[in-house]
């Protein structure tokens, strides 16, 4: 079984209480996560399958959210492809750097490298029978974009002048990195997902022009192989930007961040659409949070159900460290309060 929240919001069915869920929700800001924490590293959180359903069963038991996200990162299929990873206090640090058509020789196949990934698998199977049944499950893998930033630079800041201008080898990585990604979103779908979220943080790094020759077409290879299957959200984007993922019929939906006024997004889109809440405020004091909340609520209100067809509620972009988990907690109460 699957939340019927979330299905209706994928199948674009009105209802009156939207679901919700939040990017990072099983992160450190979760007394549950950090108690295993303390006992476990990052990685065998995230590699060993019965630890990683334990982690994203957390916040799904404590904040009653509609829907469990596969605990694991964005990065692992860097690793499968041979160039190293671990991770530090100041981060992830990776083997080697892309830099040169020398660098992309020493990647190994997707053939060779894809069984590293049956961790995640395993580890979706585990958290499905972990989780309520009346409890929606969803993976996620990054975006190619946003692989190919880290594979150059070893890190998403700054300008990306690296990865922007690296031309003799983008092209190369990012069709070897989509048909890793095919085979890891395969995986993902055969344990028990739902949905498989795209999570391109670097996406809004480039000019709509470049998103368009870069992004879109390894988005729209990854979406026309799962139809209705795989979910597109990049933080920092604009409107040139959705209009161009909003053309790939084949996405069951996006996550826009907070900068975006959904009202607009409602008028033209019937498909999913996640979010967008300003993860920031959720520091704030809990009475003067709630008053916040329900003022963002409030023009979702004003709208019908049928107008805000496939509305999940949520952040605009992840939980952050330190987050009061008080103030996690009421926005689920108040989500559903608001709109029952």
């Amino acid at each position: 079984m699957s939340n019927e929240r979330y299905l209706n919001a994928l199948q674009g069915i009105a209802q009156k209480i939207p679901p919700v869920w939040m990017m990072r929700q099983a992160g450190r800001y979760h007394k549950h996560y950090q108690a295993l924490r303390q006992k476990h590293s990052f990685e065998e959180l995230c590699k060993i399958p019965e630890l990683a359903a334990e982690v994203a069963f957390g916040p799904v038991d404590e904040f009653d959210f509609d829907v469990a996200i596969l605990f694991s990162d964005i990065l692992f299929p860097l690793e499968a492809l041979g160039m190293g990873l671990k991770y530090t206090d100041a981060g992830p640090e990776l083997g080697f750097a892309i830099r040169s058509k020398e660098d992309l020789a020493k990647l190994k196949s997707v053939k060779d490298s894809i069984s590293f990934m049956q961790f995640q698998k395993d580890a979706m199977k585990l958290t499905r029978e972990r989780i309520p049944k009346e409890k929606s499950l969803i993976g996620f893998v990054g975006g190619p974009w946003t692989l190919f930033t880290y594979a150059v630079a070893g890190k998403h800041e700054g300008n990306l002048s690296l990865p922007k201008t690296l031309t003799n080898v983008r092209k190369e990585f990012l069709e070897e990195i989509v048909q890793f990604l095919k085979a890891n979103i395969a995986l993902q779908l055969e344990g028990g997902a739902d949905l498989i979220m795209i999570f391109d943080t670097a996406g809004g790094d480039l000019s709509p022009a470049l998103f368009e020759e870069i992004v879109v077409p390894g988005v729209k290879s990854l979406a026309d192989a799962f139809p209705g299957k795989v979910g597109y959200y990049s933080r920092g984007t604009a409107s040139p930007h959705f209009q161009s993922v909003q053309r790939i019929s084949s996405l069951a939906g996006y996550g826009l961040d907070h900068r975006w006024d959904l009202r607009d997004v409602f008028k033209t889109e019937k498909r999913m659409i996640q979010g967008n809440f300003d993860q920031a405020l959720l520091f704030m004091e809990r009475e003067e949070f709630k008053k916040t909340l329900i003022d963002y609520l409030k023009p979702f209100q004003d709208l019908a159900p049928s107008e805000r067809v496939g509305w999940v509620c949520g952040l605009g972009h992840g939980v952050m460290p330190k987050t009061p988990e008080d103030n996690v907690k009421t926005f689920v109460e108040t989500v559903r309060e608001t709109f029952r």
